[in-house]
């Protein structure tokens, strides 16, 4: 695992989207795994700017979902397709039919989380996924003492994530489902490359757990050490905790140029 610390959320965004688009560069058609929420804003902020300035050109590139909520319906401004819709495709150029991501409204959800895992491997798999980590270690909506090798499956919110949620229903938790479909531990694990960014201090502890900690499931984010492929982007104040911060700096200021995350 690559630990990677920068300034601030703008430069985890800068430096994340660079290496999105030098994939989009190399394979045009990349399948790339988004998250929703406020961290990876400033990763689709700056790949967009680089968009529009003629800098990659995403159009051809595929979107797959790490998560939805179970039962909203998928035109709702605040189920998990519009919101991608709203910050990634179409900032990016890329139309609806490029997007993938798990039925939420079907009648059979466990068959719906069944065909989500067919359907990345028939795509070839997600080329780069993107991840945000929760102060409790949890990834996608794998919370705590999720199993390592989990595929995608339903879960039931707990009433802290939905009291955290209703800011983006009117303040109504009422509004806010009790259940979402994710991708498992195990299923994220397959994409060829993890990006994980996390930035500010409440993300302290979870960070430190997740790279020098054991891999358990007491810490669904510590599966990335088993990852050929793993980066994490933090912030000073993510950073805050790790033993070995001067050394995670050392070894990215002395790598070569050409290496990338």
């Amino acid at each position: 695992m690559e630990v990677v610390i920068v300034p601030d959320a703008k430069a985890g965004g800068e430096l994340i989207a660079e290496a999105m688009a030098q994939l989009l560069r190399r394979k045009p058609d990349a399948l790339l795994g988004v998250a929703t929420g406020s961290t990876p804003l400033p990763i689709y902020e700056a790949l967009a700017s680089k968009v529009r300035s003629g800098a990659v050109d995403a159009s051809q590139a595929r979107i797959a979902q790490l998560d939805e909520y179970v039962g909203l319906p998928t035109e709702h401004p605040e189920s998990y397709r519009s919101v991608l819709r709203r910050e990634v495709l179409e900032p990016l150029g890329i139309p609806m039919s490029s997007f993938m991501g798990p039925d939420g409204t079907a009648e059979d959800i466990p068959g719906a989380c069944a065909a989500y895992d067919v359907a990345l491997a028939e795509a070839g798999g997600v080329d780069l996924q993107l991840l945000g980590i929760g102060t409790d270690g949890h990834i996608g909506f794998n919370e705590p003492c999720s199993s390592l090798a989990s595929r995608t499956r339903i879960k039931t919110l707990t009433e802290q994530t939905r009291v955290d949620n209703a800011r983006f229903f009117e303040g109504d938790i009422s509004q806010v489902p009790h259940h979402v479909i994710t991708q498992g531990i195990g299923t994220i694990l397959e994409a060829r490359h993890l990006v994980l960014l996390a930035t500010g201090e409440g993300k302290a502890d979870a960070v430190a757990a997740t790279v020098e900690g054991a891999v358990a499931a007491v810490c669904p984010a510590s599966a990335l050490q088993l990852h050929p492929h793993a980066t994490v982007v933090v912030d000073e104040g993510a950073a805050s905790k790790l033993k070995f911060a001067d050394y995670f700096r050392h070894t990215f200021v002395n790598k070569p140029d050409w290496q990338g995350i």
